[in-house]
């Protein structure tokens, strides 16, 4: 959109005759904003209000701004293109962009290179202030609409928003949903895909006193008609090298309280277990590995149950997913055990 084509023109500056004369010559115009629920972009409605006007200030002739697309685009920052939100900036020939990407590109306007100065748009934060917006993750399946200020804040924490990729082994940016993510991890990261909810991992490491950062192992599961990452890790504790294993949810935190997981290690008569609820995919590997939420094994109990003369790290890891069933009667849970 040409923005130097945009003026304001207040009712009070003209009379009925000029009035007339712009509406004769841009007759298209003269539209109400209308939404569009049918599109998954940010494309801008408008609450209903008596003719184009912001604060009693009429927009007519060419700055008669009524396709909601057309809206979208003046609340588009040049630089970002990402919804600009107040403050708005301007330069003294109108060309507007967000406060972000005022400091990037050292106070002159990208469009005209003038001197932004610290003016604000005024006019397009209320304009801002008037429109109700879909969701952006609409397309995905969010039926939400919210005012324009109170839509990021939603779309932050939309349950419809793309899940990360879980694979831990690389900075792998990937997003999408749990069917497009568990088709990436297979083909891409060619992960070991099991069916079932019990499992018996084998872990060995040929030189356990080289403990670095590193993931050893992710492995998904699919049962109860969920899928589920295994992850099992070398890392330092502090000064101290430990082996990690924990359980993520392909889902949303609230989905996954209703399964639990158990863990266990142990040979020579001894055994470690561990029990809890797997983390969703939402909070990233390295804040659930952080939180030490999972089965941690210290390196010289590693050995022990690797027997042998200690040079070589041999763990058997065994483990079952179940699903926690609310029973009517009693009011308490009852676990569901994978067949």
């Amino acid at each position: 959109m040409d923005m130097d084509n945009i003026e304001c023109v207040s009712v009070s500056d003209l009379d009925e005759d000029e009035i007339h004369h712009h509406q004769q010559q841009h007759p298209h115009q003269h539209h109400g904003l209308h939404p569009h629920p049918h599109h998954h972009s940010d494309f801008s409605s408008s609450k209903p209000r008596n003719g184009n006007s912001v604060n009693g200030v009429n927009i007519v002739g060419p700055t008669a701004i009524t396709p909601a697309t057309s809206v979208h685009e003046l609340l588009e920052c040049p630089v970002c293109t990402n919804s600009m939100y107040p403050p708005i900036h301007q330069c003294h020939n109108g060309h507007t962009l967000c406060s972000t990407c005022k400091t990037r590109v050292h106070n002159r306007c990208p469009t005209c290179r003038q001197e932004l100065g610290d003016i604000r748009c005024l006019a397009l934060e209320k304009v801002a202030e008037s429109l109700e917006l879909p969701c952006k993750y609409y397309s995905l399946g969010c039926p939400e609409i919210f005012p324009y200020y109170s839509k990021l804040k939603h779309e932050s924490i939309c349950n419809f928003r793309p899940y990360n990729c879980p694979y831990a082994g690389s900075e792998c940016s990937v997003v999408g949903d749990i069917p497009f993510l568990v088709a990436h991890l297979r083909d891409d990261h060619k992960v070991d895909m099991h069916t079932g909810c019990t499992f018996n991992h084998r872990y060995v490491k040929s030189n356990p006193r080289e403990v670095e950062n590193a993931t050893w192992m992710l492995t998904v599961f699919h049962c109860f008609g969920q899928y589920f990452c295994l992850h099992f890790e070398a890392f330092q504790l502090g000064m101290a090298p430990v082996y990690m294993a924990f359980l993520r949810f392909m889902g949303d935190e609230n989905e996954a309280r209703n399964y639990s997981y158990s863990l266990e290690v142990g040979a020579n008569g001894r055994k470690l277990i561990w029990e809890g609820t797997p983390r969703s995919i939402r909070d990233s590997h390295r804040k659930v590995r952080d939180s030490h939420d999972g089965l941690i094994i210290q390196r010289n109990m590693a050995l022990f149950f690797s027997g042998g003369d200690r040079k070589e790290l041999k763990l058997r890891v065994t483990g079952r997913i179940w699903k926690e069933q609310q029973n009517p009667d009693a009011g308490v849970c009852i676990p569901n055990l994978c067949s």
